[in-house]
């Protein structure tokens, strides 16, 4: 069984998403399924075909999240060295070519969110700066060219 590294904010969203699929998702798609079967023929009744397919989704997210929190893995984000980039440390990077800094947290593909600062450790970028210390140079062949960032900081 493989584990699933992820961070504490990230086990407990995943925590919350299962419990609302679980309490309020799944009895409301129920009622929908009931309430369209009330109205006769299913064969050609859109509103059921529509709560079965969301309760097929609703049950596929529900085992996935199980699968999830089941082999969860919580990375202390406290407790990681500062002298590498590992799996949920924030890192601050410089565009050689711009100069621009950006400040990331490496964490797991379920918690990725660019916008808030947090990326994949399997996303090309993420992969890149796994292992390496504060001053080194990091290339990134992206569909757009070539990058190469300086790894400034581990916060």
């Amino acid at each position: 069984m493989d584990r699933i590294p992820m961070t504490r904010i990230g086990y407990e969203k995943l925590k919350k998403e299962l419990e609302n699929l679980k309490s309020i998702e799944r009895p409301a798609v129920i009622r929908a399924i009931e309430e369209a079967r009330s109205h006769g023929d299913l064969s050609e009744n859109a509103e059921y075909d529509a709560a079965k397919e969301r309760q097929a989704f609703i049950e596929g997210r529900l085992s996935e999240l199980g699968y999830k929190l089941g082999n969860a893995e919580i990375i202390d984000v406290d407790n990681q060295p500062k002298d590498r980039a590992v799996f949920a440390c924030t890192v601050v990077l410089e565009n050689v070519d711009t100069g621009a800094e950006v400040e990331y947290q490496l964490v797991g593909p379920e918690e990725s969110d660019i916008e808030k600062g947090r990326i994949s450790v399997t996303s090309p970028l993420g992969k890149a700066i796994i292992g390496k210390k504060p001053g080194e140079e990091i290339v990134l062949n992206a569909p757009a060219g070539k990058r190469v960032y300086e790894l400034v900081e581990i916060l």
